[in-house]
């Protein structure tokens, strides 16, 4: 089992509770448009967000959605080490191979209902990548097998990387660590995200002081 992983390791602590509030926030954010495809990035530095992604995932997957979780970091991949998995094939392998695009090289996990599509070899020029057309294409064949699709994706502000992939899917979210993320950093991720349409969906602050106030009301 991921140690890395509240909602695995810990499925009763309030943060694990956190991400079944925050993922039934996201089911019914827009019920005549449900999210299928759902972005985590950060402002300019990572956050927190692969650790984010990866318990969110595993939340979709606990209320019996299908759900695979892509790696989309090109730059610097962490799925795989939550589960220390191969990390050799994955999202890049089905763009360049028809083979694996036909017969994704997903990994499966105990949780019942969520695979993993781990980065596989890094490209040279990773926003080329996931601007393709190829990208479209891969993201409608793993619904094909898929209720939910949760990507993680490098930082707003250190690439394109976010802005063009974000273009394609149904929305985003921003995680924000507590007394890290700078303030004006994260004003101008959702700047530039706006700037191109994407559907930002919110704010996820983590590693902020626990409010023992609600865990009385049991």
């Amino acid at each position: 089992m991921p140690p890395n992983l509240i909602t695995l390791t810990d499925p009763g602590s309030p943060a694990a509770d956190a991400y079944r509030t925050l993922r039934t926030n996201l089911i019914f954010s827009d019920l005549d448009h449900p999210i299928a495809t759902l972005g985590i990035s950060a402002p300019a530095e990572d956050s927190g967000k692969g650790l984010t992604a990866a318990n969110l995932a595993v939340t979709f997957a606990q209320s019996e959605r299908r759900t695979i979780l892509v790696d989309a970091d090109l730059r610097r991949p962490s799925i795989h080490t939550y589960w220390d998995a191969d990390n050799s094939r994955g999202l890049t392998t089905m763009l360049l191979e028809d083979a694996a695009f036909d017969t994704p090289p997903l990994i499966e996990t105990e949780v019942e209902g969520l695979r993993l599509l781990p980065s596989g070899t890094l490209p040279a020029n990773p926003v080329d990548v996931l601007a393709s057309a190829r990208m479209d294409q891969v993201i409608r064949r793993l619904m094909e097998s898929a209720d939910m699709l949760v990507f993680d994706m490098p930082p707003v502000l250190v690439a394109a990387d976010a802005l063009v992939l974000g273009q394609k899917l149904d929305g985003m979210l921003m995680v924000v660590r507590a007394n890290h993320t700078r303030r004006d950093h994260t004003t101008q991720a959702r700047l530039q995200l706006e700037r191109v349409s994407i559907n930002l969906l919110g704010a996820v602050l983590v590693d902020a002081p626990y409010d023992r106030t609600s865990s009385d009301y049991r």
